[in-house]
């Protein structure tokens, strides 16, 4: 950031995500997170400070919506999400919410995220920014698996940095192969979805 690389969208996983000084330091420079947290975190709420899965237990059915957060290999990446808007920190022009997302085929397993970023932002792009860890994740293993990403010896830098560059730009290559002959495939029509406030909730549920 500090050299001027652009970036509209943060991600990570609970490691980051419970780190009050990552966040802070994120949001200082205007820049969107959606960012995993533990289920037992500390929530902001209307009421005073809750945890995710006791915010979740609470979320009315019309607050959860069936989306996909991205193409897996067998096709869209399908799950339950729910939207809430937490309280207003005086953050100028921004906002921060609570995205949860449950398993359609287990209710009970669930992943909490922390998000920031403009007041305009809409469930779908939470939504996406959320997926592409699951992308990030892929890349690494298929780098490793098909190009040998970990296949060096640490021996010297020059050495390591050529094998590298060298891997990552036969898998870019790749990759862009993979994503033109894909062009054409069925994408997965999304409804938008807005915020409404339900009464007697310590968030504002997106129904």
């Amino acid at each position: 950031m500090a050299a001027g690389l652009p970036a509209r969208w943060v991600t990570a996983d609970e490691a980051y995500g419970q780190d009050s000084k990552f966040r802070t330091r994120v949001e200082q420079h205007r820049i969107g997170y959606v960012l995993a947290v533990p289920r037992n975190q500390r929530i902001p709420t209307a009421v005073g400070n809750s945890r995710p899965d006791v915010l979740a237990a609470g979320a009315p059915v019309e607050a959860w919506k069936r989306r996909s957060c991205g193409d897996g290999a067998k096709g869209p990446r399908l799950y339950d999400w729910a939207t809430a808007t937490l309280p207003d920190t005086g953050t100028d022009g921004y906002r921060h919410w609570l995205l949860i997302r449950r398993s359609i085929a287990n209710p009970d397993d669930r992943a909490y995220y922390l998000c920031f970023g403009p007041a305009d932002t809409d469930d779908e792009t939470l939504i996406r920014v959320a997926g592409t860890r699951w992308a990030i994740e892929e890349c690494f293993q298929s780098a490793k698996t098909e190009v040998g990403l970990d296949h060096y010896q640490v021996r010297r830098y020059d050495a390591w940095y050529r094998h590298i560059t060298l891997v990552l730009w036969a898998h870019a290559y790749l990759a862009v192969t993979t994503a033109h002959a894909k062009r054409g495939t069925q994408n997965l029509i999304m409804n938008s979805s807005c915020p409404s406030v339900s009464a007697r909730s310590a968030v504002s549920w997106h129904t």
